[in-house]
């Protein structure tokens, strides 16, 4: 086992980093080692149809130890950091220690941090969301809102229109009314991968040709007739870029350039909240290639 430091066994585990940085492979092994089960954090990973293309533990690695939270939502629905959070909270109490595992920052800084309690969003005002282009939800959010959210992150963008469309209140004040965290930090054991983009970029590559040769295409084509852009699901990344080649809208090597490209701009993302969020998390440099 890498050299980390000291992880009590009444403690949860708490593992974050961008993706393909080997977030997965250290939360196994911590298992194997230490006990526990292993509690997914990744929102695309949560989905039933996907498991090659959003690199879910295999069936082979999911055998070596418990997982939960994996592949357990239909593809028809959506997921939110609330939902989540209340499927871990009873995970925190009972059982064995949790190792928690993503990519999803929001997913960790609502346990640690807490989350605000929004009503859910109406059918009705989530359908108009769907509808509108990114950049006319985002004129029309408060200010404070508007202020701090990522500019290039279309789901929170709509999340925060339907909230404010939904309660009439902007997102910034539902925020400042969070209530104490179910996990407060320091009462966790908690890693951060910090992957440079150098490091990365051979990885993203070739995860790509991993996915390809796990049958990452039969797994689109088998959802090619459903597709939904609107949809949580169909967002994942890789899925709209292997349904327009399954489609004949652009050849096989074009359609990997394009999930390159998505993954690295999702990592700069994750990259940038990690440093941002989790500067008191015990930081880990990645094993070499």
């Amino acid at each position: 086992m890498r050299d980390l430091p000291d992880i009590p066994a009444d403690r949860p585990v708490l593992i974050a980093g961008p993706t393909a940085s080997g977030k997965s492979a250290l939360a196994l092994e911590i298992a194997e080692t230490l006990g526990g089960v292993i509690v997914n954090a990744d929102a695309s990973q949560v989905y039933d149809c996907w498991r090659v293309i959003t690199a879910r533990p295999s069936p082979a690695e999911e055998a070596r130890a418990p997982h939960l939270l994996y592949g357990h939502v239909s593809w028809r629905n959506s997921y939110s950091a609330g939902e989540w959070l209340r499927e871990v909270a009873p995970l925190l109490d009972q059982g064995p220690r949790p190792i928690i595992v993503g990519g999803t920052g929001l997913y960790f800084s609502a346990l640690t941090e807490g989350l605000a309690e929004i009503p859910e969003t109406p059918p009705d005002i989530r359908a108009a969301g769907d509808a509108l282009p990114r950049d006319r939800m985002l004129s029309e959010l408060d200010p404070a809102t508007a202020a701090r959210i990522d500019r290039q992150n279309r789901a929170r963008i709509q999340r925060a229109w339907e909230v404010l469309r939904g309660t009439g209140r902007g997102l910034a004040e539902w925020q400042a009314d969070t209530p104490a965290p179910l996990l407060p930090a320091d009462a966790a054991t908690r890693f951060v991968f910090d992957a440079p983009r150098d490091w990365l970029e051979p990885r993203i590559r070739l995860r790509i040709a991993r996915m390809l040769e796990q049958g990452a295409l039969d797994e689109v084509r088998a959802m090619l007739d459903v597709f939904d852009p609107a949809l949580p699901a169909f967002r994942a990344i890789g899925v709209p870029e292997l349904t327009a080649h399954l489609r004949g809208e652009c050849g096989l090597e074009d359609a990997c350039e394009r999930i390159a490209i998505a993954t690295r701009q999702f990592a700069k993302r994750q990259r940038t909240w990690f440093r941002a969020r989790m500067s008191g998390w015990h930081s880990i440099a990645p094993d070499r290639p």
